[in-house]
């Protein structure tokens, strides 16, 4: 028995070494990061559970390390990996968000997001703010939970451009729902912002909303005033 596993594992590595990610299947991929961390056994039914239970390799990554620590099998180290897979890849994309020379809205960018909000349970309103080059200054955390006018101040938002001197901003918040329509509480919101930020000659470039691996621009909605 030990030969067939040890076989398959090397069979998997020399795939993905000629051929890269794309020439494996989903469940195949995370056998390769399993091997990492459990040694000497089959973890072809324990990489496939996991797509199963998850709902696919996204909800794997989404997933908490104490959910996927309680996968029989998994254990804490295992679900740490993977945990720590999805944070580098986040990380990366933000850096080459970053590294973006002229930010509206950007596909780098929508990427980033994406990575970065799209498997949160609780909603996120976060500001991307921007300088006169359209490059970003900082990603801001706004407000964790009900996400609308009453709890995120247009003047708290506002205040924090003129302290970084932005010249334009990005909202983006998530939907954990994965419903991107907007709400009416989004709309307000938005608008409030605007406002405000047009007085202070501060451009709102867009309002993303993040909803798992789907993103819905309110510029390109024609919904930004």
């Amino acid at each position: 028995m030990e030969s067939h596993w040890k076989g398959h594992r090397e069979r998997l590595r020399k795939r993905f070494r000629e051929h890269g990610f794309a020439s494996l299947h989903d469940y195949e991929a995370l056998e390769l990061l399993l091997f990492h961390v459990v040694p000497r056994r089959d973890v072809k039914p324990l990489a496939k559970r996991l797509i199963a239970d998850f709902g696919g390799l996204r909800g794997v990554l989404d997933a908490s390390p104490g959910d996927l620590a309680k996968v029989p099998g998994v254990g804490e180290t295992a679900a740490l990996l993977v945990r720590l897979v999805k944070d580098f890849g986040s990380a990366y994309l933000k850096e080459r968000a970053l590294a973006g020379e002229h930010i509206s809205s950007t596909e780098e960018l929508e990427k980033y997001c994406m990575a970065s909000m799209g498997g949160l349970k609780d909603e996120l309103f976060s500001v991307i703010y921007l300088n006169a080059q359209n490059r970003i200054i900082r990603v801001e955390p706004i407000q964790e939970g009900t996400v609308n006018q009453a709890v995120v101040h247009p003047r708290k938002i506002l205040e924090k451009a003129l302290y970084l001197k932005a010249s334009a901003m990005i909202l983006v918040h998530n939907h954990p729902s994965g419903n991107l329509r907007p709400s009416e509480a989004d709309i307000r919101l938005t608008r409030a912002v605007q406002e405000g930020a047009r007085i202070l000659d501060i451009a709102v470039h867009d309002h993303l909303i993040i909803g798992g691996n789907r993103c819905l621009s309110f510029r390109n909605e024609g919904l930004l005033s």
